[in-house]
Protein backbone atom coordinates (compact mmCIF):
# COMPACT_ATOMS: atom_id res chain seq x y z
CA UNK A 1 0.00 0.00 0.00
CA UNK A 2 2.75 2.14 -0.62
CA UNK A 3 1.59 4.08 -3.61
CA UNK A 4 -1.50 4.45 -2.25
CA UNK A 5 0.00 6.61 0.66
CA UNK A 6 2.27 8.61 -1.84
CA UNK A 7 -0.63 9.09 -4.19
CA UNK A 8 -2.73 10.31 -0.96
CA UNK A 9 0.41 12.28 0.30
CA UNK A 10 0.65 13.89 -3.40
CA UNK A 11 -2.95 14.84 -3.94
CA UNK A 12 -3.94 15.76 -0.46
CA UNK A 13 -2.69 17.97 2.73
CA UNK A 14 -2.66 14.23 4.66
CA UNK A 15 0.33 12.05 4.64
CA UNK A 16 3.21 14.47 3.79
CA UNK A 17 5.57 12.43 4.81
CA UNK A 18 5.25 9.37 1.86
CA UNK A 19 7.53 9.04 -0.37
CA UNK A 20 6.23 9.12 -4.70
CA UNK A 21 7.30 6.09 -6.78
CA UNK A 22 6.81 5.03 -10.51
CA UNK A 23 3.33 3.08 -9.28
CA UNK A 24 1.87 6.29 -7.05
CA UNK A 25 0.31 7.08 -10.14
CA UNK A 26 -1.89 4.18 -10.44
CA UNK A 27 -3.76 5.27 -7.33
CA UNK A 28 -4.11 8.54 -8.66
CA UNK A 29 -7.71 8.19 -9.56
CA UNK A 30 -9.05 6.27 -6.80
CA UNK A 31 -7.57 8.94 -4.45
CA UNK A 32 -9.36 11.73 -7.28
CA UNK A 33 -12.59 9.43 -6.30
CA UNK A 34 -12.53 9.43 -2.89
CA UNK A 35 -11.53 13.45 -2.74
CA UNK A 36 -14.40 14.01 -4.89
CA UNK A 37 -16.66 11.77 -2.64
CA UNK A 38 -16.10 14.10 0.34
CA UNK A 39 -16.70 17.05 -1.50
CA UNK A 40 -19.69 15.84 -3.18
CA UNK A 41 -20.95 14.92 0.50
CA UNK A 42 -19.66 18.39 2.22
CA UNK A 43 -21.76 19.76 -0.91
CA UNK A 44 -24.88 17.97 -0.83
CA UNK A 45 -24.89 18.34 3.17
CA UNK A 46 -23.78 22.36 2.86
CA UNK A 47 -26.70 23.59 0.22
CA UNK A 48 -29.35 21.90 3.23
CA UNK A 49 -27.95 24.34 5.57
CA UNK A 50 -27.05 27.38 3.70
CA UNK A 51 -28.23 28.85 -0.31
CA UNK A 52 -26.20 27.12 -3.15
CA UNK A 53 -24.07 30.39 -3.92
CA UNK A 54 -22.75 29.75 -0.34
CA UNK A 55 -22.85 25.95 -0.49
CA UNK A 56 -20.77 26.06 -3.47
CA UNK A 57 -18.41 28.64 -1.56
CA UNK A 58 -17.77 26.34 0.79
CA UNK A 59 -17.08 23.19 -1.79
CA UNK A 60 -14.30 25.26 -3.59
CA UNK A 61 -13.00 26.55 -0.43
CA UNK A 62 -12.87 22.65 0.90
CA UNK A 63 -11.56 21.80 -2.40
CA UNK A 64 -8.53 24.36 -2.29
CA UNK A 65 -7.91 23.07 1.04
CA UNK A 66 -8.19 19.47 0.92
CA UNK A 67 -5.32 19.78 -1.88
CA UNK A 68 -3.37 21.87 -0.19
CA UNK A 69 -3.95 24.24 -2.94
CA UNK A 70 -1.16 22.05 -4.90
CA UNK A 71 -3.16 21.41 -8.23
CA UNK A 72 -4.70 25.60 -8.23
CA UNK A 73 -0.56 26.79 -7.86
CA UNK A 74 0.16 24.58 -10.64
CA UNK A 75 -2.77 26.34 -12.64
CA UNK A 76 -1.63 29.43 -11.92
CA UNK A 77 2.21 28.76 -12.29
CA UNK A 78 1.14 27.68 -15.74
CA UNK A 79 -1.17 30.97 -16.50
CA UNK A 80 2.59 32.76 -16.10
CA UNK A 81 4.35 29.88 -17.65
CA UNK A 82 2.67 28.91 -20.69
CA UNK A 83 0.13 31.58 -22.02
CA UNK A 84 3.02 34.63 -21.01
CA UNK A 85 5.76 35.30 -24.76
CA UNK A 86 8.95 33.83 -23.57
CA UNK A 87 11.64 31.18 -24.30
CA UNK A 88 10.87 27.69 -23.31
CA UNK A 89 14.02 28.22 -20.74
CA UNK A 90 12.19 31.49 -19.45
CA UNK A 91 8.94 30.02 -19.24
CA UNK A 92 10.09 27.18 -16.64
CA UNK A 93 12.11 29.59 -14.47
CA UNK A 94 9.25 31.62 -14.24
CA UNK A 95 7.11 28.18 -13.38
CA UNK A 96 9.60 27.97 -10.12
CA UNK A 97 9.34 30.66 -8.72
CA UNK A 98 6.52 31.55 -6.38
CA UNK A 99 5.59 35.05 -7.29
CA UNK A 100 2.33 34.83 -9.48
CA UNK A 101 2.03 37.28 -12.49
CA UNK A 102 -0.38 38.96 -14.16
CA UNK A 103 -1.24 35.83 -16.47
CA UNK A 104 -1.69 33.26 -13.41
CA UNK A 105 -3.39 35.49 -11.21
CA UNK A 106 -6.09 36.33 -14.18
CA UNK A 107 -6.29 32.32 -15.07
CA UNK A 108 -6.17 31.45 -11.19
CA UNK A 109 -9.72 33.98 -10.88
CA UNK A 110 -11.40 33.02 -13.98
CA UNK A 111 -11.21 29.36 -12.98
CA UNK A 112 -11.98 29.93 -9.34
CA UNK A 113 -15.38 32.08 -10.78
CA UNK A 114 -16.40 28.88 -12.99
CA UNK A 115 -15.91 26.41 -10.43
CA UNK A 116 -18.33 28.54 -7.94
CA UNK A 117 -20.81 29.07 -10.74
CA UNK A 118 -21.24 25.77 -12.34
CA UNK A 119 -21.55 24.54 -8.53
CA UNK A 120 -24.38 26.95 -7.90
CA UNK A 121 -26.21 26.27 -11.21
CA UNK A 122 -25.81 22.58 -10.42
CA UNK A 123 -28.12 20.14 -7.97
CA UNK A 124 -25.45 18.96 -5.31
CA UNK A 125 -24.59 15.29 -6.24
CA UNK A 126 -21.99 13.08 -5.28
CA UNK A 127 -21.55 10.87 -8.25
CA UNK A 128 -20.56 13.72 -10.64
CA UNK A 129 -17.77 15.31 -8.58
CA UNK A 130 -16.22 12.01 -7.51
CA UNK A 131 -16.38 10.83 -11.12
CA UNK A 132 -14.87 14.34 -12.49
CA UNK A 133 -12.28 14.44 -9.69
CA UNK A 134 -11.74 10.44 -10.58
CA UNK A 135 -10.99 11.42 -14.37
CA UNK A 136 -8.62 14.43 -13.77
CA UNK A 137 -6.36 12.49 -11.52
CA UNK A 138 -6.32 9.22 -14.16
CA UNK A 139 -5.49 11.92 -16.71
CA UNK A 140 -2.76 12.94 -14.66
CA UNK A 141 -1.15 9.42 -14.70
CA UNK A 142 -1.71 8.69 -18.09
CA UNK A 143 0.65 11.82 -18.14
CA UNK A 144 3.22 10.95 -16.41
CA UNK A 145 2.84 7.52 -17.84
CA UNK A 146 3.44 8.66 -22.02
CA UNK A 147 4.92 12.23 -21.89
CA UNK A 148 8.17 13.11 -20.65
CA UNK A 149 9.34 15.24 -18.05
CA UNK A 150 10.13 18.83 -19.03
CA UNK A 151 13.17 19.62 -16.56
CA UNK A 152 16.40 18.27 -17.15
CA UNK A 153 17.04 18.21 -13.44
CA UNK A 154 14.28 16.61 -12.38
CA UNK A 155 11.54 17.28 -10.02
CA UNK A 156 8.82 16.16 -7.54
CA UNK A 157 6.94 14.97 -10.14
CA UNK A 158 9.51 13.00 -11.97
CA UNK A 159 9.65 10.64 -9.41
CA UNK A 160 6.35 9.29 -10.79
CA UNK A 161 8.02 8.04 -13.93
CA UNK A 162 8.60 4.61 -15.04
CA UNK A 163 6.39 1.37 -15.11
CA UNK A 164 2.85 2.12 -13.60
CA UNK A 165 0.23 -0.54 -15.24
CA UNK A 166 -1.69 1.01 -17.73
CA UNK A 167 -4.66 -1.38 -16.78
CA UNK A 168 -4.64 0.48 -13.75
CA UNK A 169 -5.16 3.71 -14.60
CA UNK A 170 -7.20 2.54 -17.85
CA UNK A 171 -9.19 0.83 -15.07
CA UNK A 172 -9.21 4.31 -13.00
CA UNK A 173 -10.15 6.42 -15.97
CA UNK A 174 -13.57 4.02 -16.55
CA UNK A 175 -14.46 3.88 -13.09
CA UNK A 176 -14.60 7.52 -13.34
CA UNK A 177 -16.39 7.79 -16.56
CA UNK A 178 -18.91 5.17 -14.96
CA UNK A 179 -19.29 7.56 -11.84
CA UNK A 180 -20.38 10.47 -14.47
CA UNK A 181 -22.58 8.16 -16.51
CA UNK A 182 -24.37 7.39 -13.18
CA UNK A 183 -25.00 10.58 -12.44
CA UNK A 184 -26.54 11.44 -15.92
CA UNK A 185 -26.17 9.04 -18.46
CA UNK A 186 -25.75 11.65 -21.71
CA UNK A 187 -24.84 14.93 -19.86
CA UNK A 188 -22.58 12.44 -17.68
CA UNK A 189 -21.11 11.11 -20.80
CA UNK A 190 -20.00 14.43 -22.58
CA UNK A 191 -18.66 15.96 -19.10
CA UNK A 192 -16.40 13.39 -18.75
CA UNK A 193 -15.14 13.81 -22.16
CA UNK A 194 -14.89 17.40 -22.16
CA UNK A 195 -13.47 17.57 -19.19
CA UNK A 196 -10.80 15.02 -20.42
CA UNK A 197 -10.67 16.91 -23.13
CA UNK A 198 -9.64 20.22 -21.79
CA UNK A 199 -7.03 18.45 -19.48
CA UNK A 200 -5.18 17.12 -22.49
CA UNK A 201 -5.41 20.20 -24.14
CA UNK A 202 -3.33 21.55 -21.59
CA UNK A 203 -0.80 19.04 -21.58
CA UNK A 204 -0.78 19.60 -25.60
CA UNK A 205 0.30 23.30 -24.71
CA UNK A 206 2.74 22.27 -22.52
CA UNK A 207 4.10 19.75 -24.82
CA UNK A 208 4.76 22.53 -27.92
CA UNK A 209 6.26 25.07 -25.52
CA UNK A 210 8.48 23.59 -22.44
CA UNK A 211 8.84 20.17 -24.35
CA UNK A 212 7.41 17.98 -21.65
CA UNK A 213 5.20 17.73 -18.58
CA UNK A 214 6.08 19.26 -14.61
CA UNK A 215 4.24 19.21 -11.69
CA UNK A 216 2.92 22.59 -12.58
CA UNK A 217 1.30 21.38 -15.81
CA UNK A 218 -0.43 18.11 -14.14
CA UNK A 219 -2.13 20.17 -11.65
CA UNK A 220 -3.23 22.77 -14.18
CA UNK A 221 -4.47 19.93 -16.36
CA UNK A 222 -6.52 18.05 -13.19
CA UNK A 223 -8.26 21.69 -12.45
CA UNK A 224 -8.55 22.64 -16.05
CA UNK A 225 -10.65 18.76 -16.78
CA UNK A 226 -12.65 19.35 -13.14
CA UNK A 227 -13.81 22.66 -14.43
CA UNK A 228 -14.55 21.76 -17.80
CA UNK A 229 -16.58 18.88 -16.99
CA UNK A 230 -18.57 21.08 -14.69
CA UNK A 231 -19.01 23.54 -17.39
CA UNK A 232 -20.39 20.67 -19.74
CA UNK A 233 -22.70 18.93 -16.83
CA UNK A 234 -24.47 22.48 -15.94
CA UNK A 235 -25.51 23.16 -19.62
CA UNK A 236 -29.24 23.34 -19.64
CA UNK A 237 -29.43 20.20 -21.04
Amino acid sequence: MTGLRAAVSFLTVAGRSARPGPRTSEWFAPVGALLGALLGALWWLSARVWPPGLAAAIVVVADLALTGMLHFDGLVDCGDGLLAPMTRQRRLDVMATPEAGAFGVGAGAAILLLRWATLDALHPSVLLIAGLWALSRAGMAAVVRTRPYARSGGGLASAFAGDARRVRIGVGAVAGMALCVAWRPGPGLVAAFVGLGAGAGVVVLAQKRLGGYTGDVLGAAAVMAETAGLIAAAARW
